[in-house]
């Protein structure tokens, strides 16, 4: 199947463009998240070059955000690049499990490959194993307690432009790409 970014762009538009007066923008050296000011009138969720999981992995940022942190840059979140220290990853990881399990979903709905990032190849070697088991909870609970408006616009979406006749199930979530 062919995955192209401006897939996303436009399908993010068709969900999101109205209501929440924010838009999906390719081609940046790294993601960023930028509240409407007095140049641009639209919020923008910039994600890194064409590729296809950081649009989807900036998609599911912005879906956890409440309406606040929409109004700060980068949602108002500490960020440590690659490098980070045992501790830094922690923090790090704290706030990714929510963003990689809607991630998670979005992959699934699209029929795309997931993996779990620690993103830090550099950094102090930690074991990824209860990291992992969290997002595989969280992605679990969205399954069982249902999934938030936003996400589950999107993901809707998805299924709609890439597998028109699915549902998602859990037989969608290979555990062993962990």
């Amino acid at each position: 199947m062919n995955y192209d970014c401006q897939d996303l762009i436009r399908l993010f538009a068709d969900c999101f463009a109205v209501d929440f007066n924010t838009r999906l923008v390719g081609g940046a050296s790294e993601p960023v998240y930028l509240p409407a000011d007095a140049d641009e009138p639209m919020h923008r969720i910039i994600f890194t070059r064409d590729y296809y999981r950081s649009a989807l992995h900036e998609i599911a940022h912005w879906c956890v955000a409440g309406a606040a942190r929409r109004q700060q840059v980068d949602f108002g979140y500490w960020y440590a690049p690659d490098g980070r220290s045992g501790d830094q990853q922690s923090a790090f990881e704290q706030v990714e499990v929510k963003p990689q399990a809607l991630e998670w979903l979005f992959c699934a709905a699209a029929g795309h490959g997931f993996r779990v990032s620690l993103d830090n190849l550099s950094g102090d070697a930690t074991d990824p194993t209860p990291f992992k088991r969290r997002v595989v909870e969280h992605v679990h609970s969205y399954l069982n307690d249902g999934i938030p408006e936003r996400p589950a616009r999107f993901i809707d979406a998805l299924l709609m432009h890439y597998r028109p006749q699915a549902t998602l199930q859990l037989s969608d979530f290979n555990l062993d790409c962990l």
